[in-house]
C-alpha cells in the first residue's frame, strides 16, 4: 500500500490542477462577457433624438394629413 504522504501530495496535486483550470476558465468567461458587452455598446447607439428640422417637417406633414382628412370628410372645401 502507498503511504500516507504520497497520497496526500497527489491529491494536493490534483487540487492544485483543478484551481487552475477553473482559474483559467474563469477568466476566459470573464473575457467573453467583455466582448459581449462592448458589441452591445456598439450596436446601441443610445436615444436618437431628432433634429429641430426634422420636427418641424414632421408637423408640416401632420398639418398636411389633417387638411387632407377634413377635405375627405367635406369639412373643408
Amino acid at each position: 500500500m502507498e503511504d500516507a504522504g504520497t497520497v496526500a501530495v497527489v491529491t494536493l496535486m490534483g487540487l492544485a490542477a483543478l484551481l487552475v483550470a477553473t482559474a483559467a476558465l474563469l477568466r476566459g468567461w470573464r473575457g467573453w462577457l467583455d466582448l459581449k458587452r462592448e458589441e452591445l455598446a456598439l450596436r446601441d447607439p443610445g436615444p436618437i433624438t431628432p433634429s429641430s428640422g426634422a420636427r418641424i417637417e414632421l408637423a408640416d406633414l401632420r398639418e398636411r394629413v389633417r387638411r387632407l382628412e377634413a377635405i375627405a370628410n367635406g369639412v373643408e372645401g
